[in-house]
């Protein structure tokens, strides 16, 4: 019995540390390309000139149309490829495991070149209910070639996760964004510094670059596929299978639903504001069309490239833990799930939650560094950096449920939240203006998460005492990093100018790395990276011989 016992452990401890392997890939694959999805940002605003401050509004806007039909098209199926996939793993049957993956890609496939279509036989119609205009319009369509593809590739990126592959899904999001990033410099610098074009072309072909992208991360995948063997052997398996393909889709579908409703939370709540925010602006104010969207830049598209990040944080731990949580959910072993919720909401605030404090720190540089210096565009940056910490847990918590079988909660929680959102919009904007809509947002979202959690704790009973005392060193670890990071801060702000842009880059560079080494310093101290990231913090220490005693 004891023998037995150990032996699970040990099962356990294994699959967690694959866990915590898998979230190192989903994290670096995620933070790496947001960060080079950030980093573009500093020559091509410049580039754009005057037009700079309309040209990202008009980019944002498009990408939000376009999220939305991404959501469409993909219909949850890769998170739901990875449940499932998750799932038969755990029975023991790798056959339906690859018939499943079969007919998602078969199915993606299809949703993808209709959701195509639709983008762009209603460009023009949505442009205008937005706000856009013909501009808009050019804008929509260049993107509606990837909705194409992308839903297959998300499959095969689902199966890659299912299986507990992380880094082929990794690799595959840095290529894509190195491959999107690099046409839309070149082609921006082209367009407006070589041929002195408009800057409407110059965001056309912006926005077409994430076909670029695609394709190059599309091949990759492929690639991988077929060097392991399994490209092959799952298509020549699927031809002879007797298994009921229409009960599969069938299948696929009823889980793919809850899916598309929950993951496109954020994206809703940012329509709302792109559909609203000009209206009621008009209503209550004098601002011309072209302040209203650069307006519109300022709360939505210009701190999303920031925020963004630490929300690809969240998004790799709720993803990396999902095939786990289900397999722990689904063999009903009560305790590993209750400490694998416990770990992962624990890694949520000891990765985030310095992120985003820190960036709060430093948001008068980070906004210089990034477009311009602006006071507006600074406390805005500081109040979506708040939000933004809402939304990562809002992120994690609904993956947590879903992972459970509790989709349709979520989605109720979900509901909740566009209702009261809905009624907080207007009120808020015309009290508080550009600040009205993050404001909404985030009292929205909170009221989301705290539904969430009290679910989770239910039926998963993660240790509460646990958490506090983790949630306290993480906190106590935060100050005094923080303390470290203002007292850097305000010395360089003595020689350096925050309002320009190459001073800007030595404060947030040499602030961050500091505030980075002293996170890390007091995680080891503390035991807090031996807790939460197991075998694999201390094998570091022990190369860097560090507090050995």
């Amino acid at each position: 019995m004891d023998e037995s016992n150990e032996l699970n452990k040990e099962t356990t401890s294994s699959k967690t540390n694959k866990m915590i392997e898998g979230t190192f890939w989903l994290t670096v694959g995620n933070f790496l390309s947001r960060f080079l999805g950030l980093i573009y940002i500093i020559p091509w605003y410049s580039w754009m000139g005057e037009h700079a401050k309309v040209a990202n509004g008009l980019y944002g806007m498009g990408y939000n149309i376009y999220a939305i039909f991404l959501l469409i098209s993909t219909a949850g199926i890769p998170s739901a490829v990875t449940k499932q996939i998750a799932y038969y793993n755990s029975l023991d049957d790798p056959e339906m495991s690859n018939q499943f993956f079969y007919s998602s890609l078969k199915i993606a496939t299809f949703i993808g070149v209709i959701a195509s279509f639709g983008m762009y036989l209603f460009s023009p119609i949505i442009a205008k209910s937005s706000g856009g205009g013909q501009d808009l319009t050019a804008v929509i369509r260049s993107l509606s070639i990837i909705v194409i593809f992308f839903p297959s590739m998300s499959v095969i990126r689902g199966y890659f996760q299912g299986n507990q592959q992380m880094k082929p899904y990794a690799v595959s999001q840095i290529l894509e964004q190195i491959g999107r990033v690099i046409y839309m410099l070149l082609s921006t610098f082209i367009i407006m510094k070589v041929l002195n074009g408009n800057y409407v072309t110059a965001v056309v072909h912006s926005t077409f670059a994430a076909f670029i992208g695609l394709i190059v991360s599309y091949v990759y995948l492929l690639f991988k596929l077929h060097k392991e063997a399994q490209l092959n052997g799952i298509f020549l398996q699927n031809k002879k299978s007797e298994i009921n393909s229409k009960g599969l889709l069938k299948e696929l579908l009823q889980v793919s639903i809850p899916f598309i409703i929950v993951a496109s939370g954020i994206s809703l709540f940012k329509l709302i504001d792109q559909f609203t925010f000009s209206r009621i602006m008009n209503q209550i104010s004098t601002y011309s069309d072209m302040r209203l969207t650069e307006l519109f830049a300022i709360f939505s598209t210009n701190p999303d490239k920031l925020t963004m990040i630490v929300i690809a944080l969240a998004t790799s731990l709720s993803s990396a833990g999902l095939p786990l949580l289900t397999e722990f959910f689904t063999k009903k072993d009560k305790l590993s799930l209750s400490k694998m919720v416990t770990n992962n909401i624990q890694l949520f605030l000891f990765i985030t939650l310095p992120s985003i404090l820190g960036m709060i720190l430093l948001a008068k540089p980070l906004y210089t560094l990034f477009y311009e210096a602006s006071n507006l565009g600074t406390k805005v940056l500081i109040q979506a950096c708040l939000t933004g910490f809402i939304l990562g847990f809002y992120m994690l918590s609904s993956s947590i449920l879903q992972s459970i079988n509790q989709n349709r909660y979520a989605i109720f929680t979900l509901l909740i939240g566009a209702i009261v959102k809905l009624i907080l919009q207007y009120p808020l904007i015309s009290i508080f203006e550009v600040y009205g809509p993050l404001l909404a947002t985030a009292i929205s979202f909170g009221i989301i998460c705290i539904l969430n959690l009290k679910k989770i704790i239910n039926i998963t009973h993660p240790d509460i005492k646990l958490l506090l005392k983790r949630t306290v060193l993480i906190s106590f670890s935060c100050i005094l990093m923080l303390l470290v990071v203002l007292l850097v801060r305000n010395f360089l702000y003595l020689f350096l100018d925050p309002e320009r842009k190459m001073h800007s880059f030595l404060i947030v560079t040499f602030a961050a790395v500091i505030g980075i080494m002293t996170y890390i310093f007091l995680s080891f101290k503390t035991e807090l990276s031996d807790n939460l990231l197991g075998f694999n913090a201390k094998k570091l220490k022990n190369k860097l011989k560090l507090f050995s005693k």
